[in-house]
């Protein structure tokens, strides 16, 4: 998962984009990049990092020019390695062009080793770059008929940004996958994964680009910003895991607001799911807040923070020893020990995926004088792997592809466990104006295999 930004048309287009950036961190912390164009010439900057750290003013000033493209990186194919880095800059015959992508192309494999054996030289390990190679091993100067070329070879989920010296191209695959916005700022054009980046710098949304559409902004000036549709129409199947999870809560992803999305869920799952004479519905921050909300408002049990977490604690699985990761689910989330005393409490979150954080955390909840603790999953279980961008398990990994609900219930120690049905997440999620999901992770319905 990752995000990107675009800029057409401002005279502090790599300042912009910085800020766009910032406002997506939660999409990609590994590191970022901005490459911008001034007087038809490339300048680029991208490191390991995040974004406030990577960008100081002398380095930003470093980026001239009134158009820019940038990017997270959260490494779902390829691995966190530099050179991994978006977004892509490459010189072709054609003159140079930069590449942003967000999303997981699912047979890159394949064409990674065809281009090889024609003599393409790769120099890192992402599935972005074999979308550089293509656009350049077909002779084409318009970057528009290039790009549309390459993209006809590939499979999978797409949310591209992609430059060279006198076009701007977004496009988002035909399925839809991944999210892309289009707004204007000022007098300027602008792209990005979530409108959250667009609060930021005062952007107006204005809509989707919608799935299979190409938006074309001519950097020179001679022509007006237009769009087409140039691949076969297919189902939509946008990821519904970025409304249960990965977008940002006050962002509008697929024309609905993740925020009330996220409410709408923990009502349906307190209806799905009650629990009779509870004490108190607390969240598993920051993940279940919302999620909880909606269960308390429906259930007319009172909400309550009854868990506190630590915005400083890392990973707990890189730490230096077994002793260390045996304390990290405490030293992120740790219970309020008296408030719980004698409670019986409504745990929600929003996933359980390999159920060890989940085990712990309950433990912690009893220890800390809860009486009885009642898990709610604001989604159904997590049995299968996801190809199309977001980093999860291996299948053999994840609890539920292998136990029933029961069995996870035992493993965990909690009093009961509840998920929200299938049916439940896909009546909640679907409007007219947005019908069409991916529920791959929960369901193995893969809409490319």
């Amino acid at each position: 998962m990752c995000a990107i930004f675009g800029i057409a048309g401002h005279p502090e287009a790599s300042n912009v984009t910085y800020l766009g950036l910032h406002a997506l961190q939660h999409r990609g912390q590994e590191g970022a990049g901005i490459v911008s164009s001034r007087d038809e010439k490339p300048y680029a900057l991208k490191k390991r990092g995040l974004v406030g750290d990577i960008f100081s003013n002398d380095e930003l000033e470093r980026l001239p020019g009134k158009q820019a493209i940038g990017h997270t990186r959260y490494s779902t194919s390829g691995g966190d390695k530099e050179e991994n880095l978006q977004p892509f800059l490459v010189r072709t015959a054609s003159g140079w062009v930069t590449v942003a992508h967000n999303g997981n192309l699912v047979n890159a494999a394949s064409l990674t080793a065809r281009l090889e054996k024609m003599g393409s030289i790769f120099q890192s390990t992402s599935d972005t770059e074999v979308l550089v190679h293509l656009i350049a091993r077909t002779g084409e100067p318009d970057l528009i008929k290039a790009l549309t070329t390459a993209l006809a070879q590939v499979e999978g989920a797409y949310s591209l940004l992609v430059m060279n010296q006198n076009t701007l191209i977004a496009v988002r695959d035909p399925h839809g996958f991944r999210p892309l916005v289009l707004g204007r700022f000022q007098e300027s054009i602008v792209f990005a994964s979530e409108t959250t980046a667009f609060d930021l710098i005062g952007a107006t949304y204005e809509r989707e680009v919608a799935p299979g559409e190409m938006v074309i902004v001519d950097l020179t000036g001679k022509e007006a910003p237009r769009s087409f549709y140039p691949f076969h129409e297919i189902a939509h199947k946008k990821c519904v895991f970025e409304q249960i999870y990965f977008a940002r809560p006050d962002s509008v992803v697929y024309g609905a607001g993740v925020y009330e999305t996220r409410k709408a869920l923990g009502k349906r799952l307190a209806v799905e799911h009650p629990v009779p004479q509870a004490d108190m519905v607390i969240p598993v921050p920051d993940s279940g807040v919302y999620a909880a909300i909606g269960y308390s408002e429906e259930s007319k049990i009172p909400f309550e923070m009854g868990i506190i977490r630590s915005h400083y604690m890392g990973r707990t699985f890189i730490e230096p020893s077994q002793s260390i990761r045996d304390f990290g689910v405490k030293l992120k989330l740790n219970p309020l020990s008296g408030f719980l005393k004698g409670k019986k409490t409504v745990v929600v979150d929003d996933s359980l995926v390999r159920g060890t954080t989940s085990r712990k955390l309950i433990q912690h909840l009893r220890d800390a004088g809860a009486t009885e603790v009642h898990l709610r999953i604001s989604a159904p279980p997590t049995m299968h792997p996801c190809f199309y961008g977001i980093d999860t398990p291996t299948q053999k990994e994840l609890l539920a592809s292998r136990n029933s609900v029961e069995q996870i219930r035992n493993f965990i120690g909690a009093d009961s466990l509840g998920y929200l049905s299938l049916d439940g997440l896909l009546q909640v999620c679907t409007t007219k104006s947005q019908p069409g999901f991916c529920h791959a992770c929960f369901s193995g319905e893969y809409p490319t295999h």
